[in-house]
């Protein structure tokens, strides 16, 4: 199992640096993950209440981004990392970037759900929300438990489930564009709806560049806009 250690610095102190600013970033995907699942159980559930507390929350997200960015560039510009210390520096910086956004998406379902909470239209894709969320959810989770742990062989498999969210989102985009087309009176609510699959789509596909940068930190091997197959392939050579 590959993994990277970052305790092998002279200084004392630029170790602690380096693991505060991991941390964090682990801290904030934490929160992201919490905003997803708080966005979800509004949407499922019909929930306006906590669906508006979603997307008013935001802001946590979008602060601790800039917080962990200013402490990226602190070190970046006292210590002139190189080699692997220079490759943390800049994944943390990526992975703030998509859990920021991932942020966003969950804003979105928080926003949905609000105006989806009376739509009767809900619960007839219920069941293939709740499984596409599902999906999603162990998604993001796998993928921050490979960065945390710096795990090449979780972030590969990990990764590898994209295809299995992609096939349910399309399914799930066909169901929809039927329905409008029977009853163009819900193209609203059914448009909504859409959106907010659209989202957990995206939110995989973030997920998805996490365990890509885990694969840069560990092995320093670039594996973005490549197939699976490539993928394996430049890591192990």
């Amino acid at each position: 199992m590959d993994k990277l250690h970052l305790d092998q610095h002279i200084s004392r102190k630029f170790n602690d640096e380096l693991e505060d600013i991991r941390n964090r970033a682990l801290h904030m995907g934490g929160l992201v993950e919490q905003q997803v699942t708080g966005g979800l159980q509004a949407l499922l559930d019909g929930d306006s209440e906590l669906g508006a507390e979603i997307s008013k929350a935001d802001h946590q997200v979008n602060k601790m981004e800039v917080e962990i960015d200013e402490a990226c560039t602190h070190v970046l510009a006292r210590r002139q990392p190189a080699a692997s210390d220079l490759r943390l520096i800049v994944t943390v910086i990526k992975v703030i970037t998509d859990l920021e956004r991932i942020g966003d998406e969950a804003e979105k379902l928080g926003r949905f759900s609000v105006d989806l909470a009376s739509s009767r239209e809900l619960p007839v894709y219920r069941k293939e929300l709740r499984h596409l969320g599902e999906l999603v959810k162990s998604m993001l989770r796998d993928a921050l438990d490979a960065f945390a742990r710096m795990d090449v062989d979780s972030a590969m498999k990990t990764a590898a489930k994209d295809a299995d969210i992609n096939q349910e989102y399309e399914t799930l985009s066909r169901l929809l564009v039927t329905h409008m087309m029977e009853d163009p009176r819900q193209v609203r609510n059914v448009f909504n709806i859409t959106w907010c699959a659209r989202a957990l789509e995206r939110i995989g596909d973030h997920s998805v560049n996490i365990c890509e940068y885990v694969v840069y930190l560990v092995k320093g091997k670039d594996i973005r806009h490549t197939s699976f197959d490539e993928a394996k392939s430049k890591i192990n050579n």
